[in-house]
């Protein structure tokens, strides 16, 4: 019988030896060209998301008590550009694209087992 523990450290082990020799990857590449690809591998990790940003300094904009009212005649149009580059700009990260592949996944095998 195999013991559990061992098993188990050899599991660590390989974990351990994968995330050092992706480490070791990435800053090979970084080490490329430090300021391209970092901005790049970057972005994989953490995407802009300028529709956001947009959101929001437009609500701030449309709150701020001003006589005038520019600053509401502006607020609204940019609450209404970032909705729509929230719908049309792709800010996927790395970690949603394996959320979506986790989920897509279990329900193929949940169509499989009901299916047999």
């Amino acid at each position: 019988m195999v013991d559990h523990l061992k098993a188990r450290l050899d599991k660590l082990r390989k974990i351990h030896e994968t995330t050092t020799r992706r480490a070791s990857y990435y800053s090979d590449i970084a080490k490329i060209d430090p300021d391209h690809h970092r901005r790049h591998l970057g972005a994989l990790q953490k995407a802009p998301a300028p529709g956001k940003k947009l959101q929001k300094v437009g609500f701030l904009m449309l709150w701020v008590p001003e006589p005038t009212g520019v600053t509401c005649a502006i607020g609204g149009p940019m609450i209404l550009a970032g909705r729509y580059l929230d719908k049309k700009y792709n800010g996927s990260t790395i970690h949603d694209i394996g959320h979506e592949t986790k989920n897509t996944l279990s329900s193929i095998s949940d169509f499989k087992k009901s299916v047999f």
